[in-house]
C-alpha cells in the first residue's frame, strides 16, 4: 500500500456486524487486495483462501448482500471482479 496517497481498506465497522469468521476473513483479503493495488477477483482471493470453495463462495455472497463489496464485472463462469463499497454504503442491519 502506497500509505502517503492511500487510507487503508479496512474498516472497523466490520467487527460489530455480528458477521460469520469466515466472512470477515473474505473481508479482510479483500482489504489487503485493494490496498496492494490488486484486483478483488476470484482468482485472486481464491490464491489467498485457506479455507473451502464453498465458503469463500458464501463470504462473498454476505458480503454483497450488506453492499460491503460489489460485483463489478462477471464472465458468468464464477471468475468475477468486485470493489470494496464505502462504510457509508453498508447495510448495517
Amino acid at each position: 500500500m502506497d500509505s502517503q496517497n492511500q487510507t487503508p481498506a479496512m474498516n472497523q465497522e466490520i467487527f460489530t456486524l455480528d458477521l460469520p469468521v469466515e466472512t470477515v476473513s473474505v473481508y479482510l483479503i479483500c482489504c489487503n487486495l485493494s490496498d496492494n493495488n490488486t484486483v478483488i477477483s476470484t482468482k485472486n482471493l481464491s490464491s489467498m483462501w485457506n479455507g473451502t470453495e464453498t465458503l469463500l463462495i458464501e463470504g462473498l455472497k454476505d458480503l454483497e448482500e450488506r453492499n460491503i463489496l460489489r460485483k463489478i464485472i462477471s464472465d458468468g463462469e464464477e471468475k468475477n471482479i468486485y470493489q470494496l463499497s464505502d462504510v457509508k454504503d453498508w447495510k448495517l442491519s
